[in-house]
């Protein structure tokens, strides 16, 4: 059985066993029919004309594990930013970890979507705001009809939250492929502040695939930093789906790195519905063998005197494949708009390969906007003059790809997230420097 044809028919099933507000249902059904006509993305769609599923969505994927296998702290312990204090939502297999997790009700709200979806008091929250702004393309509408389990985060006005949140899904290989689809909802209320942590970590060579959507709601004078971790098991692919609205004046920053995985599709949304909004996307891609990453982003601009900046470095190795889509759209009415985007990357071998596509659509007149892409690789000389001053050749290379790359990490905030990336590159870089940063 085809994959579309198992998710069909075990929908009505999956729809009638949960326990959620009628208007959730209604959603739901909506989504599942359009994802019913429009079915899996393919290479016919522009947006999708340089990745190709088709080898992922062969495997006979387990929809909702049922096999459970017994996870301990110390299996997992390395893949949390464990040397801060932070709450955290982990999920095993797609089902939540209550020994693993530190969740809170004290002031704000971190907790479980599922808990949100079927519970009255969270009732105001999930009408306002749940599926309000997520696309209705494919995998979006997949996620929507299935929607039930993930992060729930609640940050009430003048609320700075004090340690970040680490969201982790693990998946264990209970099943011989698991298809995972958690629904991630992020509100953060006027004058509030909060970090988030995320990454997604296979503990198994068997063949997974996540299908996230996370929703991001920044509303007034909000501050709001995201870091995606994604370094991942070869036989696991990801497509994160995010989508994220802004109000006046408010700062929402999303890091995305990017070093492991089989494939990894990132598709990175803003919709500026204010004033004086910025936007920030920044990534690192470091990949080789047949990896495949690509950063699909949107920033729209639809009021005046906003700024978007856009910034992704990418290395690829042997036969590795990197892309990069990034679409920035000014309205006529978003006058004074400042746009930045750039795309960087060092081919390391004559059989990796870059598709790069950067676009402009502004019908504003009074705008700065600008974009630039390059490709090429490391520089000889710059090279030739390490070694003259004693450093091998192996570890100049490394010195100059962590410098291209440096320019993204500057602006991480949180130190000890900033410290794992640099040890994560050192190992991708396979050397062993001490970057002091």
């Amino acid at each position: 059985m085809e994959l579309k044809d198992k998710i069909l028919s075990q929908y009505v099933a999956f729809e009638n066993d949960k326990d959620i507000n009628s208007d959730v249902h209604e959603i739901r059904s909506e989504a599942f029919k359009n994802f019913e006509s429009l079915g899996f993305p393919t290479k016919k769609l522009e947006a999708w004309k340089y990745t190709s599923l088709n080898s992922v969505l062969k495997q006979d994927y387990s929809l909702f594990p049922k096999n459970e296998n017994a996870v301990e702290l110390a299996d997992v312990k390395k893949y949390f930013i464990h040397d801060i204090d932070a709450y955290k939502l982990v999920f095993i297999d797609g089902k939540y970890s209550s020994f693993l997790s530190q969740t809170t009700h004290d002031t704000i709200d971190v907790c479980l979507m599922s808990s949100a979806l079927s519970k009255p008091k969270y009732k105001a929250v999930i009408e306002n705001y749940f599926n309000k702004v997520a696309q209705k393309d494919n995998l979006t509408s997949l996620n929507t009809a299935f929607a039930n389990e993930g992060a729930y985060i609640y940050i009430p006005k003048n609320v700075e939250v004090e340690k970040p949140i680490q969201i982790i899904n693990f998946t264990t290989g209970s099943e011989a492929a698991t298809m995972l689809q958690p629904r991630n909802l992020i509100v953060v209320e006027q004058n509030a502040h909060v970090q988030i942590i995320e990454r997604h970590q296979s503990l198994t060579s068997n063949p997974a695939l996540t299908n996230l959507v996370t929703e991001v709601f920044a509303a007034k004078d909000a501050t709001v930093d995201i870091y995606k971790i994604q370094n991942d098991d070869l036989n696991a692919s990801l497509v994160d789906n995010s989508y994220i609205e802004q109000k006046s004046n408010s700062v929402v920053s999303v890091h995305t790195f990017s070093f492991g995985g089989n494939i990894t599709r990132n598709n990175l949304n803003f919709y500026q519905k204010g004033e004086h909004i910025d936007s920030i996307l920044k990534g690192i891609t470091i990949i080789e063998g047949k990896q495949h990453v690509d950063h699909h982003t949107l920033v729209h601009h639809i009021e005046p005197n906003c700024e978007s900046h856009q910034d992704y470095k990418g290395i690829y190795n042997e036969r590795s494949t990197g892309v990069f889509n990034g679409k920035v759209i000014v309205e006529k009415e978003a006058q004074k708009t400042n746009a930045y985007q750039q795309n960087n990357n060092i081919l390391i071998s004559d059989k990796a390969t870059i598709n790069a596509k950067p676009q402009l659509e502004i019908f504003a007149d009074d705008v700065k906007c600008s974009h630039g892409c390059t490709i090429g690789q490391l520089d000889d000389n710059a090279l030739f003059y390490m070694q003259q001053r004693g450093i091998p050749k192996k570890e100049g290379k490394a010195l100059l790809m962590f410098a291209f790359a440096n320019t993204v990490l500057e602006s991480v905030k949180i130190p000890e997230v900033k410290q794992r990336i640099a040890k994560i590159i050192a190992n991708k870089l396979n050397v062993k420097i001490g970057f002091d940063l």
